[in-house]
């Protein structure tokens, strides 16, 4: 590909006054003929605390194949990563949603200060999805984002297990229902190699998101991070960002408001993971596309679960993979008009519908149903207001969930103490766990509660006990469990007003949580509140408190009102 002097990268490469620049190059191998062509940052999120993104050193060196076969120049930065599923349960749980932030911006940083052409971003673990879009919105060159793919399921005694299998079995030990040695031989199996964890968590939603938004080719992502096809695929990754490239498609012409409401269907369609709330009105507010958390209620109303997977359902990404993949989920809804906007631009220059129509389907596979006979007739994702939420709060619905319940409230003033109730037997069936001071201010970081849930799961209390929190939840949860309840308590939201004993209701079909107490009775309760003193007083964590939105506009810092 020639060079062409409108590109970014020649402000930085080209004429005498850069031969400063062109020598440091020259220090690490680049010449003369690869300085002259368009430069590609590969932006990286190899790191070695976790399976999710361990692999892609391997995919990044293949990605630079493609690019050079292409005509252009690959320079690979990295960046951060944080491990939900291993830092779950603990003060390093706060770091995660933070790093969302920090990823964005370190990959903003690198890609304004050295001028790159396009971009490719590899993705894995929950943050670094949602963290690399933003990114590649704000820089708003030729980019493509590709997801390093599924960790293949475990086996335990006969079936398929996750991560969130452990977390669950933590909570049947702590009952007595497990040995010691089953828990260890489950630990052992759950997690067999490379890759993101395997249900529909907020990992495999955020990808499936991607290749539903027109960031991802579809077919890319889902391919499982073991198989031999991802290497090819991420050549064939390398190649279409010069493609893109020379077709100057940007991120920002992707994504449109139909784009959007297509990523919301792809997750009501597959029972994904809240997390997804947030992370899409974060996308939305760095294109400008005008998105609210009532939004996602509609869009999900409309649209059938089709697709059976964990943590509610039976499957495992790399079983999608197998069906057809996430075109084939696409193509599914295609067959109900107005479940999609078919014209929806991908990053390939075709539409979303030309690349569903694409999907090959697997004879006889149980993964993804019709729209006709769908799992059930509306997605999970539903948007609750009431007395305890002003702002909304959001619940996963899939099959089995309650649709209301009433009971007393239990209330911890942070994650570790309602673990140590659970761990303890002290929660009853009928109780309300509310969980709160770990909204995005007040955690500082929103931690995800799949300790607390996962537990209650596991000693037998999933449909009898329901939990509401500020904080967040994992991909992973099941059960009646609201999260990104807003205003958070630390910002004098009427969640810090809840009391042991409050009569608590959940109305799912009604979409209200609502506290039995009187407007005056809270009112009165709030005027004696008092902000807590901050956890963090310097450094990132005191950063991001002070400049972090509610979970309601996407937990977004920001800088101003």
């Amino acid at each position: 590909m020639p060079s062409d002097p409108k590109l970014p990268s020649r402000t930085i490469l080209e004429g005498s006054a850069r031969a400063g620049a062109r020598a440091m190059l020259k220090a690490i191998g680049f010449t003369d003929a690869d300085l002259k062509r368009p430069i590609v940052g590969i932006a990286n999120t190899w790191i070695e605390t976790m399976p999710c993104n361990y692999h892609l050193r391997e995919l990044a060196a293949r990605v630079k194949e493609g690019v050079r076969a292409a005509g252009g120049t690959p320079m690979e930065l990295n960046t951060i990563a944080i491990s939900d599923g291993v830092t779950m349960g603990t003060e390093g749980m706060k770091a995660s949603l933070i790093s969302r932030e920090v990823v964005a911006d370190s990959i903003e940083l690198v890609g304004r200060g050295h001028m790159f052409d396009a971009m490719v971003a590899l993705v894995g673990c929950d943050k670094t999805v949602p963290g690399a879009a933003m990114a590649l919105i704000r820089l708003n060159v030729p980019s493509v984002l590709l997801y390093g793919g599924s960790i293949a399921p475990g086996t335990f005694q006969g079936r398929d297990v996750t991560i969130v299998d452990v977390y669950e079995a933590i909570g049947t030990h702590a009952a007595g229902k497990m040995s010691d040695a089953d828990l260890k031989r489950l630990e052992d199996a759950a997690c067999p190699g490379a890759g993101a964890c395997g249900g529909q968590f907020t990992a495999n939603t955020m990808s499936t998101i991607m290749e539903f938004i027109g960031l991802s080719p579809m077919g890319f992502n889902s391919v499982p991070a073991t198989d031999p096809k991802k290497a090819e695929i991420a050549v064939k990754t390398g190649e279409l960002v010069m493609d893109v490239l020379k077709r100057n498609l940007r991120p920002k012409d992707i994504l449109t408001r139909q784009a959007f409401e297509n990523a919301i269907a792809s997750v009501a369609a597959t029972g994904g993971s809240t997390n997804s709330v947030l992370h899409l009105l974060a996308l939305a507010r760095e294109v400008g596309v005008p998105l609210r958390i009532e939004d996602f209620d509609v869009v999900s109303s409309r649209t059938p679960l089709i697709a059976d997977l964990k943590p509610a359902g039976k499957y495992v990404a790399t079983d999608v993979h197998r069906a057809g993949g996430i075109p084939l989920i696409a193509k599914k809804l295609l067959e109900k008009s107005g479940l999609l906007h078919e014209n929806a631009i991908t990053v390939t220059g075709r539409s979303i519908g030309e690349e569903a129509r694409k999907a090959v389907e697997t004879p006889g596979q149980p993964v993804v149903a019709t729209v006709e006979k769908p799992l059930k007739k509306s997605g999970g994702l539903v948007i609750l207001k009431g007395n305890v939420a002003p702002e909304g709060c959001v619940v996963k619905i899939t099959a089995h969930e309650r649709l209301q319940h009433r009971g007393p409230a239990r209330v911890f003033n942070n994650e570790e103490d309602a673990m140590h109730a659970v761990m303890n037997k002290s929660i009853k069936a009928g109780d309300v766990v509310v969980i709160r001071y770990e909204g995005p201010r007040g955690g500082p970081g929103m931690r995800e509660m799949l300790g607390v849930t996962g537990a209650l799961v596991g000693e037998g209390l999933g449909e009898s006990v329901a939990l509401l929190t500020d904080g967040r939840f994992s991909g992973g949860t099941r059960g009646l469990m609201v999260g990104h309840v807003a205003p958070e308590a630390a910002r004098g939201g009427p969640i810090a007003a809840l009391a042991d004993g409050d009569i608590i209701v959940f109305d799912i079909e009604k979409r209200r949580l609502d506290v039995e107490l009187s407007d005056d009775e809270i009112k009165q309760r709030l005027a004696k509140w008092r902000a807590p003193e901050p956890r963090y007083k310097s450094g990132v964590f005191a950063k991001y408190a002070a400049l972090v939105s509610s979970a309601s506009e996407g937990a977004v810092t920001k800088v101003g009102s």
